[in-house]
């Protein structure tokens, strides 16, 4: 190996962000006239390879546009493509799957609770209709039409108004009465044997 390759493997101290650089370079080595003729070569060579290397970066940067313009490769294309790609990286990720799975779970639970309580409140919604259905039948013109000719037919018929109330009193007692009254079994027959 000769002196110049040796040199681009030493390891000096490099300045770390916040260091004060100045310090550093305010106290230099002492150097013999050829070591620092030696380090003027490499710096030389670094320089003109880092230049080197800008050129074949920028060609090929250049070659590169020229192929995509080619083949229609926008830039918005690249973009969606970037995106897509991440997007795909992301969800291959254990905390993307996990995170999909706690938040599926809470959602099938949240959705089970939604719909018991929309069960509970279509109750409701059906129990006050059938109330205001009810309500507004017995408040109806027909309805008070249709009870004051029964109650004149009953008055007629039966000579008194009866003490259990009016008609729409009259029609819940038998509902309720209905619904209450138990079957009895018919008597039984007894046959007598000659």
């Amino acid at each position: 190996m000769d002196r110049g390759e040796q040199g681009l493997l030493k390891t000096e101290p490099v300045a770390e962000e916040g260091e004060d650089a100045v310090a550093m370079l305010s106290a230099p080595e002492t150097l013999t006239e050829e070591e620092q003729e030696e380090l003027r070569r490499e710096l030389t060579k670094v320089e003109e390879e880092i230049q080197t290397l800008s050129q074949v970066l920028a060609a090929k940067e250049k070659h590169l546009a020229e192929i995509k313009r080619k083949l229609g490769i926008t830039s918005l294309q690249e973009f969606k493509q970037n995106i897509a790609k991440g997007w795909q990286d992301v969800t291959a990720t254990n905390a993307y799957k996990k995170t999909s799975e706690t938040l599926s779970q809470a959602g099938q639970k949240a959705s089970a609770a939604f719909s018991s309580v929309g069960s509970v409140i279509t109750k409701k919604l059906e129990d006050v209709k059938l109330q205001a259905f009810s309500h507004s039948f017995r408040n109806s013109p027909t309805f008070k039409s249709f009870e004051e000719k029964v109650e004149n037919l009953k008055s007629k018929v039966g000579g008194a108004k009866p003490a259990g109330g009016d008609f729409g009193e009259v029609l819940n007692s038998t509902a309720n009465a209905t619904s209450t009254t138990t079957t009895e079994p018919p008597p039984e027959q007894t046959t007598e044997s000659p």
